[in-house]
């Protein structure tokens, strides 16, 4: 695995000491916008970065890029690698390697509207994580637990965060 130049913990302990007296500078406000782009697809600016999203043609896409729940998947992933190699460093356990891959049951149903009683998003994701490395599976069970307790988008599913959606109407121009 590629090491890191910069210590993962001296960024957790210039971080703490930032916050330690003005607890409100521990608040991050992260932004996103969209764009409708060809029949179902977006354009998604996130500050200097631009991604495209569509859907499947089974969907009303044109497959031309990653569909929403793939990026929920692929911002799953990549999060839970961070906080891995985050945590891993702060509590001094080796990994000479990671990878990780997930994937959720979608009934689309729910997003049609065919059946009211089936949720729209994932019944169940399944996240299997590799890890080597010379300490011992109680340990890399200790990794696991901690990184699932402190990951953010893991957090976003299993957690309640709580979302409030405006609309803004305009009158024709």
């Amino acid at each position: 695995m590629t090491a890191s130049t910069t210590s993962l913990n001296a960024i957790t302990d210039a971080t703490r000491a930032a916050v330690a007296d003005k607890p409100a500078a521990a608040t991050v406000v992260f932004k996103a916008s969209a764009q409708p782009e060809g029949t179902v697809g977006s354009e998604i600016t996130l500050g200097k970065y631009r991604v495209h999203v569509d859907e499947p043609p089974s969907l009303g896409g044109q497959n031309t890029a990653p569909n929403p729940v793939e990026y929920y998947l692929a911002s799953l992933l990549s999060c839970q690698v961070v906080t891995y190699r985050f945590w891993a460093e702060r509590l001094g356990i080796q990994v000479d390697s990671l990878s990780a891959s997930a994937e959720g049951d979608l009934d689309v149903r729910g997003f049609f509207g065919l059946d009211d009683t089936i949720r729209p998003g994932f019944q169940q994701i399944r996240v299997t994580v590799t890890v080597s490395g010379p300490d011992s599976d109680e340990r890399y069970r200790e990794l696991q637990e901690t990184v699932d307790a402190h990951c953010p988008v893991l957090d976003l599913t299993t957690g309640s965060t709580p979302v409030h959606t405006t609309l803004v109407t305009r009158p024709r121009s």
